[in-house]
């Protein structure tokens, strides 16, 4: 998953960023509200981990943001606040769970996979499109009841490209995905080439199809 994480408590903010990137995701951070409202203009996240009671303002704009923009991304607010009004208010502006501080960061992480495979995979732990069925949890994947080992880079792009099947994804989009927004530093997109040619070819050996179609200048379909 890549995870945004808007929270002023800089102890907080790095172990949940340190937990979660141990986990295998890709995470950025900030501790203001102007910063979050930055990057969710700028970039495209799974999840959004969302702190009420930030230093510029109340994090609850970020979800108006969000509607303004026309983004789904999954947000889990986490909050100091116990209170039962800031609770519906978070949920009715698009919020999709709460959680009050303190927590258990294996907490956070349950909740957060759950409103991340209800809203992308329909809550299922297995994920199943044509021959390939991906056991959510384990990150097992197996195609044609055979399990084929992938990289961590390729097992994210197949979720990703499964998750957006049948749409036309950039090149860029799939970069700012699996990489973050460190890909602005980036000199070329040679890496995804090398990356989409391997999840094809594993695909492909098991399947004989090829579920990528590239298109010309444009970017990916997974079909």
């Amino acid at each position: 998953m890549k995870l945004l994480i808007v929270e002023d408590e800089q102890g907080l903010r790095e172990s949940i960023e340190k937990y979660f990137t141990e986990e295998g995701s890709i995470c950025e951070v900030c501790g203001d509200l102007e910063s979050a409202l930055k990057k969710i203009t700028l970039y495209d996240y799974d999840c959004i981990l969302l702190d009420i009671g930030l230093p510029d303002g109340n994090g609850l704009t970020i979800l108006e943001h969000l509607r303004v923009l026309g983004k789904s991304e999954c947000v889990l607010i986490i909050s100091a606040r116990n209170s039962l009004d800031d609770k519906i208010k978070g949920l009715n502006i698009g919020a999709d769970d709460y959680i009050t501080k303190p927590f258990h960061l294996a907490e956070l992480k349950a909740r957060l996979l759950a409103i991340f495979r209800r809203k992308a995979f329909g809550s299922s732990n297995l994920l199943l499109h044509k021959e390939i069925s991906i056991d959510l949890p384990g990150r097992n994947v197996y195609v044609n009841n055979k399990e084929i080992i992938f990289t961590k880079k390729e097992y994210d792009m197949l979720l990703y490209f499964i998750a957006n099947k049948g749409r036309v994804i950039s090149k860029n989009a799939i970069a700012e995905h699996l990489w973050g927004d460190e890909i602005d530093t980036a000199d070329s997109f040679d890496f995804i080439y090398t990356h989409i040619k391997n999840l094809r070819k594993k695909l492909m050996d098991v399947t004989g199809d090829d579920f990528i179609t590239s298109i010309y200048g444009v970017g990916y379909k997974f079909i």
